[in-house]
């Protein structure tokens, strides 16, 4: 039960990041679109964090989350027609943004989401929560070097590079 619960909070917290696509010049959240069946842009973005070297961890099944829990809630909206989230984490990238600031744990670990709308199931949406700069220089320099990464990975994803 305490596992569903916590799932359940960090979907609907990836929910409240994703479910309108960010306003021009959000700082909180980066969004690309494509068009495209989801599943090849979800294999996509595997491939560009394991090209890294990097090893996704954790996939969370956002949409079938929210379909199976909006029942036991009495909520029937159709929110996403697809929607994922994949969790990784660099050890050389993190090492160094925690090295310059103990308390930029709280960046780690990075996700990249995936998701469609049902009314557009073939434009595809993908983006990350920034890792906004704070702290001092050093700090600053490690959380750019996240959003680098994170960045990288969506472009290489959908072939923006």
């Amino acid at each position: 039960m305490m596992n569903r619960l916590v799932m359940l909070t960090i979907a609907l917290g990836l929910f409240a990041m994703t479910a309108q696509p960010a306003a021009a010049g959000a700082d909180y959240l980066k969004l690309y679109t494509t068009k495209g069946n989801f599943d090849d842009v979800r294999q996509d973005v595997e491939i560009a964090i394991t090209n890294r070297g990097l090893v996704v961890d954790h996939v969370s099944h956002i949409s079938d989350m929210l379909k199976r829990t909006g029942k036991d809630l009495g909520m029937t909206k159709v929110i996403y027609g697809e929607a994922e989230s994949l969790q990784f984490c660099s050890a050389s990238v993190s090492r160094h943004m925690m090295e310059a600031d103990p308390t930029n744990i709280v960046f780690c670990p990075y996700i990249v989401v995936i998701y469609t709308l049902p009314q557009d199931p073939k434009k595809v949406y993908v983006g990350y929560r920034r890792p906004l700069p704070v702290g001092s220089k050093a700090s600053k320099a490690s959380l750019q070097a996240v959003e680098k990464l994170l960045d990288g990975i969506v472009k290489e994803a959908l072939n923006l590079q």
